[in-house]
């Protein structure tokens, strides 16, 4: 429970850190977003498919990050109309709430994600409970 909520938590900081640092803003959205990303990386790169390759393994976490991205997207910015992003521009995009060369970049970012939900394995204040 406590890496759990370390994970969450470590998510919901880094994502959003990540947008400010790169657009200069960011929305409570994406902190949950982040959280529940490494979360649910933690669960099934680091866990349920550990023994796959590495390109499955990073493949799984673009897509587990690309899948929230856009569920969060379709609530916050189609149904709730807040518009936090837009990506309407970018090639190969779906309602402009996900589009390939973030996709891509997801890809890449999942082999640091996997990293830190393994250290905090090692952790015991993480792991015992």
């Amino acid at each position: 429970m406590k890496k759990r909520a370390f994970l969450f938590l470590t998510g919901g900081t880094i994502y959003p850190t990540l947008e400010i640092a790169a657009r200069g803003r960011t929305d409570f959205s994406m902190a949950v977003a982040g959280g529940l990303c490494l979360c649910l990386i933690d669960q099934i790169c680091n866990n349920r498919i550990k023994n796959e390759p590495i390109f499955i393994r990073c493949a799984a976490g673009s897509a587990i990050i690309t899948s929230v991205e856009f569920i969060i997207g379709v609530i916050v910015n189609i149904v709730l109309k807040m518009d936090v992003w837009d990506y309407s521009a970018m090639p190969l995009n779906i309602l402009g709430q996900i589009c390939l060369p973030f996709s891509l970049l997801w890809f890449v970012a999942t082999i640091p994600a996997m990293g830190l939900c393994k250290l905090c394995d090692r952790s015991a204040f993480l792991t015992n409970n």
